[in-house]
């Protein structure tokens, strides 16, 4: 059974192998791309090696588009939708899983099925409402607000909070605990591992946003990184140099943090697949 095991295990590495190579195909050609000359960059065959025109790049793509503020941008409007989205997600997910009220199916049900409107249905009115009705076009708020409330967060934490012992909640109550003072000191310390997991989601959904903030931001000094970057292809030029050294600064810390954090995303994505 054991040698068994070992040739599976044997041949699943090696099936798997070259399948991850072929994915950070890309990330290492990006990585090259963004150190070379932009002459050098579609020169045949295909450099795999990095040369030494990193910083050349990054002053290109500094004094073309201010990216350093832009990526501050991104830091800041991330941040807002994380926090935010996190707290209406916890909430909202938590009343739905505790809770007993009428209509509950009913309004769960419609939660969930926000999901399946595609968003290019509501991009129109939901722009005319943020920038004529509410006037939040180049502001950050702007970004953030239209998407706080996240239907698939929403889903998620409702599936963590059930699978919660009842008990502790019920336990909280007869020590005399307010409702406020369970969720926030009882529940939520319970569930922290399905937080981070939903947080790296969210701020990478909004880190990586470039189509809302293109619309609502018509101030250079107000773009976010994806909408800079954009900025860099032109009708004439596209500075890919630029492109990709910016591509590099926006994913490598990420890349790394995920490879440093991947046991606990993992351990939070399924935290709530099993009801106890």
């Amino acid at each position: 059974m054991k040698r068994r095991r070992f040739w599976l295990s044997l041949g699943l590495h090696g099936l798997l192998t070259p399948l991850a190579l072929l994915w950070l195909a890309p990330l290492w050609l990006m990585l090259v791309f963004s150190t070379l000359p932009e002459h050098e960059i579609f020169r045949v065959p295909t450099p795999l090696l990095p040369g030494g025109g990193f910083f050349e790049n990054l002053a290109s793509l500094q004094a073309d588009t201010n990216f350093f503020r832009a990526l501050a941008n991104s830091l800041l409007v991330s941040l807002l939708y994380t926090l935010g989205g996190l707290l209406l997600s916890a909430l909202a997910g938590y009343a739905l899983a505790v809770y007993r009220f009428r209509l509950q199916g009913l309004v769960f049900s419609l939660i969930v099925a926000t999901l399946t409107i595609p968003y290019f249905v509501v991009l129109i009115p939901q722009y005319i409402l943020v920038a004529r009705e509410f006037k939040l076009t180049n502001t950050y708020w702007g970004v953030v607000l239209p998407f706080l409330a996240n239907a698939l967060g929403v889903f998620y934490m409702r599936q963590v909070f059930l699978s919660l012992p009842s008990s502790l909640l019920d336990a909280g109550r007869v020590d005399g605990a307010s409702e406020g003072r369970i969720f926030f000191q009882i529940a939520l310390p319970m569930v922290t591992p399905s937080l981070a997991a939903l947080a790296l989601i969210l701020f990478l959904n909004a880190w990586n946003d470039y189509l809302w903030p293109l619309l609502v931001l018509s101030q250079k000094e107000m773009y976010t990184a994806p909408v800079a970057l954009g900025t860099l292809i032109g009708l004439t030029r596209v500075s890919w140099g630029g492109i990709m050294v910016g591509s590099v600064l926006m994913t490598a810390p990420f890349l790394v943090l995920f490879l440093l954090l991947q046991r606990y995303f993992v351990a939070g994505i399924t935290a709530g697949a099993v009801k106890e």
